[in-house]
């Protein structure tokens, strides 16, 4: 079969950068959008649901509807998985699922922002909750898919890395693009509202991302490039199989400790920087965009370090160094601003954070898809779309519990107002927040020792050699 150049990984690297561009708009809109704070409704903001903490006293409508989701999410990642792995479409197994997904899931995620009634409305609640499963089913529609591609198309160490690189490269410019509206929405506010200054700006992203997601779907014919057999098992007995891989059980649990503590990197930085910094809320788009950009310059690198220290190392030293950036957050409010300017705090912060979330932003991702290869080789089932379902299942996993985590911590030492959607943090509590992440991190690491790295790729070696 054919190995793909390296124009033709770059163009599956832009698959990426429309799904993560759809899936940064959620991230980073949904609730700011749908629960809009004080100073937001005196802009114009409109409220379309009930405010305040008034299920059970400790969660929004908002909350319930988007922990209802991610129930459904959690089961159709393994479904979607199954369903490709053992997909006999004369167009190859994955393509055809993505090139499916890509035009509603656009579509649902701008219709997710237009709720029918212009008030607090029990119809809204409706429309918010079928469109938010909807949007979760195209994404893993695309999504599964795609990751299972990575390993199948990756026949070499070289070519995984490439690969692993360049959606990583992707998936950080579709997460900045996300945040356009900051900058553009403000612009068109005057002339056409609140609603439609964000709403507009949806749109224009979600074609945007749609060319980019149907992109690969239309330039690489799947067929030319993989041979695999479909898996014959069931969504149950292939999801068994699975995490009876201890090697992907280890890397799974370390991977939820990784996915606790970007979460609770990303969710915090605003609060980082307003409540514990004391700057103004514009820095937190510096610092992310200054962290990033370095970032992406050490991407060049971690390829070559690979190749000289191994996969293993290099994730548990991004832990670690992750880790030390939690370390100086969390001091902040043990040493204070007025011994250490809150800018030279956030500096510190984003340089030693940037090489850790190179590494780890591209090398998990080849270590699935290493795990999977191994799996094939020992077991006789082609099941990647599997291992990247139940690897897209941990991050969410994660993702959720850093949430519960910081909306927890952050309030410690402050006194919440019920009916508000506005949340206040405290010094204390963002304190508390940056040693808890170290844990998590800390313990990732940990955890990621016993991963047993030799074994998967002396697997991978020996059938190499037998093919040749």
């Amino acid at each position: 079969m054919k190995r793909l150049t390296k124009g033709q990984m770059r163009i599956f690297a832009v698959g990426q950068l429309g799904w993560s561009t759809l899936s940064g708009i959620i991230s980073a809109w949904f609730v700011t959008f749908y629960l809009p704070t004080q100073n937001d409704i005196a802009g114009g903001a409109i409220q379309y649901i009930m405010p305040g903490l008034i299920i059970g006293g400790f969660l929004t409508v908002l909350g319930l509807i988007t922990a209802l989701s991610r129930v459904f999410d959690a089961v159709t990642d393994p479904l979607i998985a199954s369903l490709s792995d053992r997909s006999k479409n004369k167009r190859g197994r994955r393509i055809p699922f993505m090139q499916y997904a890509a035009v509603p899931l656009s579509i649902v995620t701008v219709l997710l922002f237009c709720a029918p009634v212009e008030e607090i409305s029990s119809w809204n609640v409706a429309w918010i909750s079928v469109f938010i499963v909807l949007f979760y089913l195209f994404m893993t529609m695309y999504c599964t898919p795609y990751n299972a591609l990575i390993s199948e198309f990756g026949k070499t160490q070289d070519d995984r890395m490439y690969i692993s690189t360049a959606i990583s490269l992707t998936f950080f410019a579709g997460t900045m693009l996300a945040f356009t509206p900051f900058v553009f929405a403000g612009m068109l506010r005057g002339s056409v509202g609140f609603a439609w200054s964000y709403r507009i700006c949806f749109i224009i992203l979600a074609v945007i991302s749609c060319v980019c997601m149907l992109i690969p779907t239309f330039f690489l014919k799947e067929k030319e490039f993989v041979d695999t057999k479909p898996s014959n098992s069931n969504m149950f007995k292939s999801l068994g199989a699975t995490f009876r891989n201890g090697s992907f059980r280890t890397f799974v649990f370390s991977d939820i400790m990784y996915w606790v503590g970007l979460t609770l990197f990303q969710t915090g930085l605003p609060f980082f920087v307003k409540v514990s910094m004391k700057l103004d809320e514009s820095f937190t788009m510096i610092f992310l965009g200054g962290m990033t950009v370095l970032s992406a310059a050490f991407y060049p690198i971690v390829p070559k370090l690979v190749k000289k220290f191994g996969k293993k190392k290099l994730v548990i030293t991004g832990f670690l160094g992750l880790a030390l950036a939690y370390v100086i957050a969390g001091s902040i409010g043990v040493i204070g601003v007025t011994v250490i300017p809150g800018i030279v705090y956030g500096v510190l912060i984003c340089v030693i954070a940037a090489f850790p979330m190179a590494l780890l932003g591209i090398i998990p991702q080849s270590i699935v898809a290493d795990v999977a290869e191994a799996d094939g080789y020992e077991t006789g089932e082609n099941r990647e779309g599997m291992f990247f379902a139940a690897r897209t299942f941990a991050m969410k996993f994660g993702q959720s519990l850093a949430m519960l985590v910081f909306t927890s911590l952050a309030i410690i030492g402050t006194s919440q107002n019920a009916n508000s959607n506005d949340i206040t943090a405290s010094v204390l509590g963002m304190t508390i927040v940056g040693y808890v992440a170290v844990g998590f991190c800390s313990l990732g690491a940990i955890i990621l020792g016993m991963y047993n790295e030799k074994k998967v790729m002396s697997t991978i070696e020996k059938n190499h050699k037998d093919s040749k």
